[in-house]
């Protein structure tokens, strides 16, 4: 009689043992000759050591498939099991699974070339209006290389730049105070992230999200480093945060130049960059537009609304006065 410790590492337990057990159960139902126990994220299992090495294997590829696809069911693990695809395994063009198991693609033609700059690049700007999926993209690509084990971690950046409450005025502490901005990076990991391990990937600075005034001083190697509202930079600041690049180590750098929310009489840093490194080798400039906009139908005639009326109007002084 043999003994094993397995543990889950990459799989969230409550996806891979199933709504009340029902894949644990169905487990240990394949394995009727096994004693199997779970807990948290161990799996106690005694037996015959041939048929032991048999579970051991499995389990491996059943985690392997939870991680990836942040989905595990009865079908799934019959399918894995018998050494057979799954069908999930046979979605091509998937960026990365969401937490409910469905697949993440680049929806538009622009969002596509971004991820073709990704793989060929080792630093993108993705210019874009709001909603035009440059962050959501750029994160998913980033979780991807994550989970390939390409890097050992992802570094996401914000500027923190009020626009119209300030920093002061709110309560709690630096990181309370912080917090805000950063949510839509939060709000994006979370939809690719079980819950559970975000929070050890966060406790563990494998997910690392800070303020740009954060990255100073640093070298950022091995990791997926993306700076987001990069618009609301300015030149010395996108200059340090473009010069932590440290070895095996990709920049996604977003921003919309149409929302810039620093005093006018200072440069935004995004607009900057993009005349300065206009003929630099190994950077990538992908413009996204109205048509890559997956928000609400509503926000893409907002956006060309707003565009057309300045387009119109930005030489008529009466609008300043207004």
């Amino acid at each position: 009689m043999t003994e094993k410790h397995l543990i889950l590492e990459e799989a969230d337990p409550l996806i891979f043992y199933g709504v009340n057990n029902a894949n644990m159960q169905m487990i240990k139902a394949l394995y009727p000759k096994l004693r199997i126990v779970a807990r948290g994220n161990v799996i106690k299992v005694m037996g015959d050591e041939e048929e032991l090495c048999a579970f051991e294997k499995n389990i491996e590829r059943l985690q392997k498939h939870c991680a990836k696809y942040n989905s595990l069911g009865e079908e799934d693990i019959l399918h894995i099991i018998k050494g057979e695809k799954t069908k999930r395994e046979s979605i091509s063009g998937a960026i990365v699974f969401s937490v409910t198991g469905k697949p993440i693609t680049a929806r538009s033609e622009n969002q596509q070339r971004l991820v073709r700059a990704f793989e060929t690049h080792d630093m993108v700007f993705a210019i874009g209006p709001a909603g035009s999926g440059k962050t959501y993209t750029s994160i998913a690509l980033a979780v991807r290389a994550l989970k390939n084990k390409e890097v050992r971690r992802i570094i996401l950046s914000r500027p923190a730049v009020e626009a119209g409450e300030k920093l002061g005025f709110l309560p709690g502490d630096m990181k309370d105070k912080i917090d805000p901005y950063l949510q839509p990076l939060y709000d994006a990991l979370e939809d690719m992230i079980p819950r559970q391990k975000l929070n050890e990937m966060m406790e563990q600075n494998v997910i690392q999200i800070a303020p740009l005034a954060f990255m100073r001083g640093r070298t950022l190697n091995d990791a997926i480093v993306i700076l987001d509202e990069a618009q609301n930079t300015t030149p010395a600041q996108i200059k340090m945060f473009l010069t932590r690049m440290g070895m095996n180590t990709k920049m996604i750098v977003t921003g919309d130049i149409t929302q810039i929310d620093l005093p006018h009489s200072q440069k935004s840093g995004l607009i900057d960059s993009l005349h300065v490194l206009k003929d630099v080798e190994g950077i990538a400039v992908i413009q996204l537009n109205q048509k890559d906009i997956v928000r609400h139908k509503l926000v893409t005639r907002i956006v060309k609304a707003y565009e057309e009326y300045y387009k119109k109007y930005k030489n008529n002084e009466s609008i300043n006065k207004d």
